[in-house]
């Protein structure tokens, strides 16, 4: 069962476990939480490289390294013992960007790295501590997804009526799927850009459509510093398929 901080109960995760399931759950950075940080040693983190980089949020920059580690570590402590869970904290750190908090001087453990932890109850032989932050951080991959099409579409919703609904969120789904598509096809520096950001850049462009000799042609901007992208997509999208060979 994979979960948010919103979700991380003993009450939750004594019905996950009574129901032979497993936990992964994201904990909140309380005192309990960043006294087990610190007691991991530099020499315990292992170096990760995304596949993919994770738009922060926070910092709005994507981030592509990151490096994690584990402690054994016993979740609800301060509950009655039958809702005591041992288990594994695995916690991911990336370096802190924001200046104003590296700056700050207040606790040199928080100041050069941002933490995310999570509370697993997954045997290490079965996951180790590299595969179990892969598994955990698929959570985070749709939770940024529902952002970009709470950022889009969604944001207009709900209606009041249920089909309405239904549609618009079909419609919010192919709309975010082309957009996908129309950044994979630009390619470059464009590829990994937000949806707003490819809206502002690529879609929404200030344009004149004139009419010469039967052609459309669509007059854009001098000097406009995404006239590359615009024409990669166009071309990538307009132009005749490939012939095959075979």
């Amino acid at each position: 069962v994979r979960a948010d901080s919103a979700y991380y109960s003993s009450t939750v995760t004594k019905a996950a476990r009574d129901a032979g399931a497993e936990v992964s759950i994201t904990v909140r950075m309380d005192k309990k939480v960043k006294a087990a940080i610190g007691t991991i040693s530099d020499g315990a983190w292992t170096g990760i490289e995304y596949p993919e980089a994770i738009y922060d949020e926070e910092t709005r920059a994507w981030i592509s390294k990151a490096e994690v580690a584990e402690v054994p570590f016993t979740a609800f402590t301060s509950k009655k013992k039958s809702l005591h869970a041992a288990g594994r904290l695995v916690v991911r750190r990336i370096p802190e960007l924001n200046e104003t908090k590296r700056t700050a001087g207040q606790d040199p453990l928080f100041d050069l790295f941002r933490y995310h932890a999570f509370f697993t109850t997954v045997d290490k032989d079965r996951f180790d501590t590299v595969a179990a932050d892969h598994i955990h951080r698929k959570h985070a991959i749709i939770e940024q997804i529902n952002a970009e099409l709470k950022n889009g579409a969604l944001a207009h919703m709900p209606s009041g009526v249920f089909n309405a609904n239904a549609a618009w969120v079909a419609v919010a789904a192919i709309t975010h799927n082309l957009l996908r598509a129309a950044a994979g096809l630009i390619g470059g520096r464009m590829s990994k850009v937000r949806a707003q950001t490819l809206r502002t850049r690529i879609i929404g462009i200030p344009a004149r459509i004139a009419h010469r000799a039967r052609k459309l042609i669509v007059h854009l901007p001098r000097r406009w510093p995404w006239a590359t992208e615009f024409a990669r997509l166009w071309h990538a999208a307009l132009s005749p398929p490939t012939r095959s060979l075979s």
